[in-house]
């Protein structure tokens, strides 16, 4: 189906950012010749002055809220069809602008830290800093990591050659992997990465199997020059942790968010106390899909056949409000707002990007894509992304522009409590055995796949990161040897190891942005100690996590999720996740 099939009420409106592409193209121009002729030597050397750097940071802001609107509506017009090559070019030149203004502001962080620690504390307690108080907070911890201005420069101009790893990945990942072809329903098709993921999750063992092991293959023959990538990448963090004089790469990218390292270290720690519960777990596959040997391409099939809910999209949505219900009606007045005042794009068309993400800016309403089936996946979906947009509105009402952003570790959690509500619901309003098990089994594969799974890929980088920091080469053969014992690990005895699972690493381009997918481990961790709160104790739990809605990034964000009542610097949030999973699983065999 072509865009201009979609009905207009089935489209986002970007037009609620710029009226027309001519308009974009005037406001471009004009920050082009306002933003990159601005003489900062106003500010430069003068920083030490009150008026000067209250001036000098709204002047940032200024420039960067009206760079944020130019590139979301590029961003969004590039996505609704990636053939057009205008909205394509649109975007770059966009990027290309932030990364000359903000090439051109370099002084001001290194300026700062520089400052004597008395004229630093009395900027970050003078009121009239109030909406920049947690910015110098951080810039007057970070006084040990930030160097000269011309060292700053020089690192900020080699910004795009030493992140560069990641498009040498994505090459190789969709430009050079050269996949074969497999039978798909018995018919001989071209495999693709989203292909496989279908597969896997078909009931057909025969081609899980050929599909497993030739997709696996396709990755064996470029390993050579996967392995050289990722350790030019974590060779790349080293360098930065050295010259910024961080104990550890890890030590250096939990810093940049302002996470306590030991929420990292207690993940791993309780994730390993309760491998035997997911042992459990994959024992219990086997015996539900009554295989002999399961094997690493039986992960993903479906333990509950024929319960798949299909909803055309309008009956969906408001299958989600109805979910949400427990966060009171104010929240799902936000939803049908969402709906029907042109947030969400949702069909499926020619060109357009796959998957599905939220996105919008402190000066916009949240924008949603979507590619919508009548699925139970595609239901969840909507009240995920859904919660991902109504955080950012939140946060953007409540908060001035300078704390509004929340960071990417808060990101997964509000939409991961929106689909464990939804789930609960589902759950609670049928009496069908077989949806109920549905539910269930999807319940326990989404915590697998997001927490269990994603603290395997943490423990990698981990691993990885500091036999780099030992000086240890990285090799394609040290680096399947982690992987394939830390897979022994989490799935156990259960499961054939098959050999080709020790290349899975090599296929995730998550570890081109280092020590990333922790993240979504902690979501869905405090997301389920939210959602038993709201469910216990009602309107003082939803009212505290409203709280946290609209903290944006106001502070830390550890700090922030305490006002949920989640406290992820100790052992309490992590070990009720996986008594979630437990008692799942024991409610789980009592259906069978």
């Amino acid at each position: 189906m072509e865009r201009i099939e979609v009905a207009e009420n089935m489209k986002w409106k970007t037009s609620d950012i710029f009226p027309s592409d001519e308009a974009w193209e005037k406001e471009f121009k004009d920050l082009e010749a306002t933003c990159l002729n601005y003489d900062v030597s106003v500010f430069y050397g003068k920083l030490h002055e009150k008026e000067t750097l209250l001036k000098c940071l709204k002047r940032m802001d200024e420039m960067e809220r009206r760079l944020e609107m130019v590139y979301l509506y590029a961003h969004l017009r590039h996505d609704e069809d990636l053939r057009v090559a205008k909205y394509t070019s649109a975007q770059a030149r966009v990027i290309g602008m932030f990364s000359q203004v903000f090439a051109k502001v370099a002084f001001v962080e290194p300026e700062l830290t520089a400052l004597d620690e008395k004229t630093l504390q009395s900027f970050i307690d003078d009121p009239d800093f109030a909406e920049y108080e947690y910015r110098l907070r951080k810039i007057a911890k970070s006084k040990a990591h930030v160097l000269t201005e011309k060292e700053e420069r020089l690192l900020a101009l080699a910004s795009n050659v030493m992140g560069d790893f990641q498009n040498v990945f994505a090459m190789l990942d969709n430009a050079n992997l050269n996949l074969p072809t497999a039978k798909l329903n018995g018919e001989e098709v071209q495999m693709s990465h989203g292909l496989y993921g279908v597969v896997l999750h078909s009931t057909n063992r025969e081609e899980r199997k050929e599909w497993f092991e030739k997709y696996y293959g396709a990755y064996q023959k470029l390993i050579d020059a996967i392995a050289q990538t990722y350790a030019s990448n974590v060779k790349k963090d080293v360098f930065y942790k050295t010259v910024r004089n961080y104990d550890s790469c890890m030590a250096m990218a939990m810093d940049g968010e302002d996470v306590d390292i030991k929420v990292y270290e207690t993940l791993i720690e309780t994730v390993h106390a309760y491998l035997p519960v997911m042992h459990e777990y994959i024992s219990l596959r086997k015996e539900v899909l009554g295989l002999d040997e399961q094997c690493m391409y039986d992960i993903y099939a479906p333990l509950v056949e024929n319960a798949e809910i299909k909803l055309p999209f309008d009956e969906a949505y408001e299958v989600v409000i109805e979910g949400l219900a427990p966060l009171g009606q104010d929240y799902q007045n936000l939803l049908r707002k969402g709906k029907n005042e042109g947030w969400i794009d949702v069909c499926e068309t020619e060109g357009k990007r796959s998957g599905a993400y939220s996105s919008g800016m402190y000066d916009s309403h949240p924008y949603v894509l979507l590619n919508y089936q009548p699925t139970t996946n595609d239901m969840f979906t909507i009240a995920h992304e859904m919660g991902h947009a109504l955080h950012s509105y939140k946060s953007n009402e409540a908060q001035p522009y300078a704390k509004a952003q929340y960071t990417i570790f808060l990101a997964e959690i509000a939409s991961t409590v929106n689909e464990v509500l939804l789930l609960k619901h589902l759950y609670k309003k049928t009496d069908d055995k077989n949806l109920k098990k549905y539910l269930l089994n999807y319940y326990m594969d989404t915590i697998r796949a997001t927490l269990f799974r994603q603290t395997q890929f943490a423990e990698f980088e981990q691993i990885a990161h500091a036999k780099a920091e030992a000086g240890e080469a990285l090799t394609k053969e040290s680096l399947n040897a982690v992987y394939y014992d830390l897979n022994k690990q989490y799935f156990g005895d259960g499961i054939t190891h098959n050999e080709q699972i020790a290349y899975e690493w090599a296929r995730i381009p998550h570890f081109y942005n280092s020590f990333y997918v922790y993240k979504y481990a902690t979501g869905i961790i405090a997301a389920i100690s939210i959602v038993k709160r709201i469910l216990t104790e009602g309107q003082p739990a939803v009212d505290d996590y409203f709280k946290f809605l609209s903290s944006g990034g106001k502070t830390d964000p550890v700090t922030i999720l305490k006002q949920a009542n989640v406290d992820l610097t100790s052992k309490a949030p992590f070990e009720a996740a996986m008594e979630e999973f437990r008692a799942t699983l024991e409610e789980f065999k009592s259906l069978l």
